[in-house]
């Protein structure tokens, strides 16, 4: 072979090995599966030092974690993170001018901290965590690496401040306290992240409602707490689920306000007098559970018997009179005389003190109905005799019986007040179930 020839054969191999190089390389790259910026990678801690944190994610060269992003790492996280150890990285860039590809484990673990709280976000989702700060707007929650915003708005009235303290005042005190938060807006832009404990705590309550539901029955007494109070009542907790105690079962005396009787914290028994299982509410009852003082009040009077009544006020129906401390009793229009009365005012005036006979006793509604007319009614003879020689026989200073031990002085049979019948109802009823107006 010629020079020529043998010059020309070298060259060609060379060309040859230059191709194969350069597939080779092709194929190499192909393989590294080069990383994008945005990214988020698992890496293998190759090399921990003061200012660098060298990460092995599968390229040529090792990715690193220093300057700003190695400071962003906490100081009791970085004294744990170990050679070997597996971490998510954020790839930044994937090449700088050293040609090494720069990562951030902080910015890893905040994308990935987004994807839960969107994920939380869609499914409504409660997530269990600590207050760890505040300012005058509301509470500061973390989930995760992120910092999440309680409004006071979503604060639970719970925790909200009293009349005696600010906010912030409170707030202070509820520092490490646990909560539980539902996620209710998303803004990963403007890093904006909202959370709710009333959402929450609603879900919460719901679930403990619908299971509590099916195990009350109406009488059962419970023990419950006073979460809140309103014009209209007093809720109250019992096993996780609120009940309504309206005004009007809260106490025998006329309240304008739950305050009046009861505070929010307070711990009191309940009767359950309603469950509307398809409505989920629960109506409650303090003052069932407490003695009825109207009926201690009333324990002497009886129907049918007479009584001294004043005269308190009139009404186009009937008239009040006082009849015993605390206690008043209607005069319908009807039983004021045995003439035809239009309004009370034609027969008796506010002062007047009026001997009255006791038509009716309702003591569900507290009501006491009373006949001026009916005081000397014929069919009420009988029993105003029984009961005034009840009386003459229940004076101390009465006088002995005889041997037999069976009569009086007036020779009149003994009679035992159990014993006196009830008056005549037909008669008695007339008129005492008009309505108070």
């Amino acid at each position: 072979m010629d020079q020529d020839g043998a010059l020309f054969g070298q060259e060609g191999e060379e060309e040859d090995r230059e191709r194969v190089s350069m597939q080779s390389l092709l194929e190499e790259g192909l393989s590294l599966d080069l990383p994008t910026q945005g990214e988020i990678r698992r890496g293998i801690i190759a090399t921990i030092r003061d200012n660098e944190i060298l990460v092995s994610i599968g390229t040529k060269s090792e990715g690193v974690i220093s300057g700003r992003e190695l400071e962003q790492i906490p100081d009791d996280e970085r004294k744990n993170l170990q050679v070997g150890q597996e971490i998510p990285v954020f790839v930044i860039a994937p090449e700088d001018q050293n040609g090494n590809v720069v990562l951030s484990f902080s910015r890893a673990r905040e994308e990935q901290d987004w994807d839960i709280v969107d994920a939380l976000l869609e499914t409504n989702n409660e997530f269990a965590s600590k207050i760890i700060d505040y300012n005058k707007g509301g509470l500061i929650v973390p989930i995760g690496s992120l910092r999440g915003f309680i409004p006071a708005s979503q604060i639970s009235l719970t925790r909200r401040p009293g009349s005696s303290e600010n906010p912030e005042q409170r707030y202070a005190k509820m520092m490490g306290e646990d909560i539980n938060v539902r996620v209710i807006e998303v803004d990963r832009g403007r890093r904006r992240l909202i959370l709710s404990e009333r959402l929450a705590l609603q879900e919460t309550r719901e679930t403990l409602k619908d299971r509590l539901l099916d195990g009350l029955q109406e009488g059962e007494v419970r023990t419950g707490r006073v979460t809140s109070l309103a014009d209209f009542g007093a809720f109250v907790n019992i096993d996780g689920a609120d009940g309504l105690v309206h005004l009007s079962e809260i106490s025998w005396d006329r309240i304008q306000h739950p305050n009046e009787v009861i505070k929010v914290g307070d711990e009191v028994k309940v009767k359950i007098i309603s469950v509307d299982r398809e409505r989920k509410r629960i109506g409650l009852s303090i003052r069932q559970l407490q003695s009825d003082p109207w009926m201690q009040r009333i324990g002497d009077l009886k129907e049918g018997m007479l009584i001294e009544g004043t005269i308190t006020h009139l009404t186009k129906f009937g008239a009040f009179a006082k009849i015993g401390e605390d206690i008043e009793g209607l005069i319908h229009v009807s039983e004021l005389s045995e003439q035809r009365v239009t309004h009370p005012k034609e027969v008796v005036r506010e002062g007047d003190v009026l001997t009255l006979r006791i038509l009716k006793i309702d003591a569900e509604r507290h009501r006491i109905g009373l006949s001026r007319r009916k005081v000397d009614s014929a069919a009420y003879a009988d029993l105003d005799w029984k009961m005034a020689l009840s009386d003459e026989i229940e004076q101390p200073d009465t006088a002995p019986a005889d041997e037999s031990g069976e009569t009086d002085q007036t020779g009149a049979p003994a009679v035992d007040a159990e014993d006196l019948p009830e008056p005549p109802q037909a008669e008695v009823e007339g008129n005492a179930d008009q309505p108070a107006e």
